[in-house]
């Protein structure tokens, strides 16, 4: 397994970090994804270590707590061994504060989060999405106390906009709090937005990507291809799956997955795996999130790493891929000085 620096940090992460969105199954949104209970997790968390990925991401909101709960548990007598990520900001209640970012909220998220996972210590605590309503300074402020107090190492953010988290790291810059060192980011073949704003911004600031969903949300298990069917056990069969969802053009996907599948024929690799190597070949990109409903899925992505696709074939996947600009970044592609990180 190779591993990568977190952003600017001295932390070294796998390239693969094993996400646990599918424990537990709990809720509508949760069940679609899988329901691996103690038994299984444990499974597959001993094919992560021996094939030597040692992070696993989590959230508060997974299948509401149970996700970290059954993480912790199967991760009994080998904290020493691992990492652990999570998450919170997200709404876990129905009071006037079980949401945001608030020193209020975040104490009782991390404290939450250190009882379930039965650790005193995360390796990388997460802003789950940015909060508009607290003032970043009062945000700031409690995460640096927290890793100050020892419970909490290294921070980040998810599915921040750029000028939200520059923002971010001007504060911190200016009191010498904690800084973020990862974003947890949407990033895919078939979702690559994130290189406009997101990926410059973590080049210059040296935040490392934590990619979610890089198969752009079940889209590129290799399964799905004109003409044919969903199948059963997909995620996208549920549509608030569907809703919540980054959205792709059916014919845009096909496009992509035909490239995929000329590569496949090629390389003798899978589709998933193929779509999973070319992330890791992308600036930022620090460890991406995979998910496994089984033993079965979990070593097939396991196997995107220890080779690499060619200069020609990762041509190939970018034209593919491809889709037109927004503004400004459109404009910005005819100004030779204003060049982006992948061109």
């Amino acid at each position: 397994m190779e591993y990568r620096f977190l952003g600017g940090s001295g932390l070294k992460v796998p390239v693969l970090t094993l996400g646990t969105g599918t424990f537990g199954g709990q809720g509508p949104l949760f069940e679609a994804w899988g329901n691996s209970g103690v038994d299984e997790a444990r499974r597959l968390i001993d094919v992560s270590l021996e094939a030597g990925l040692t992070m696993f991401d989590s959230a508060d909101v997974y299948s509401s707590g149970q996700a970290e709960h059954i993480l912790g548990k199967a991760l009994e007598g080998r904290r020493d061994q691992v990492l652990i990520s999570t998450k919170a900001t997200f709404r876990t209640g129905e009071g006037p504060n079980d949401i945001g970012s608030s020193r209020h909220h975040l104490i009782q998220a991390v404290e939450g989060s250190l009882k379930r996972l039965g650790t005193d210590y995360i390796d990388l605590f997460q802003l789950h999405g940015f909060d508009a309503q607290t003032p970043i300074e009062e945000t700031l402020s409690t995460l640096n106390d927290m890793v100050r107090a020892g419970k909490i190492r290294y921070i980040g953010v998810s599915n921040f906009s750029g000028w939200q988290l520059m923002k971010s790291l001007a504060i911190a810059e200016k009191y010498g709090w904690a800084r973020y060192v990862a974003h947890q980011a949407y990033y895919s073949l078939i979702g690559r937005s994130y290189e406009w704003e997101l990926m410059p911004l973590g080049v210059d600031q040296k935040v490392g990507a934590v990619v979610w969903s890089p198969l752009g949300w079940a889209r590129l298990t290799g399964k799905i291809r004109r003409g044919t069917p969903l199948p059963k056990d997909s995620r996208l069969q549920s549509q608030l799956n569907v809703d919540v969802g980054p959205p792709v053009e059916d014919e845009y996907l096909y496009k992509v997955v035909d490239a995929l599948d000329e590569i496949a024929a090629e390389t003798g690799k899978t589709v998933p795996q193929i779509a999973l190597n070319w992330l890791l070949q992308r600036p930022t990109v620090s460890t991406i999130v995979i998910g496994a409903r089984n033993e079965e899925q979990l070593k097939q992505n396991l196997g995107a790493v220890g080779w690499n696709l060619t200069a020609e074939q990762v041509a190939k996947l970018d034209a593919a891929s491809n889709t037109p600009l927004a503004y400004p970044y459109f404009h910005q592609t005819g100004f030779e000085r204003n060049p982006s990180p992948v061109s």
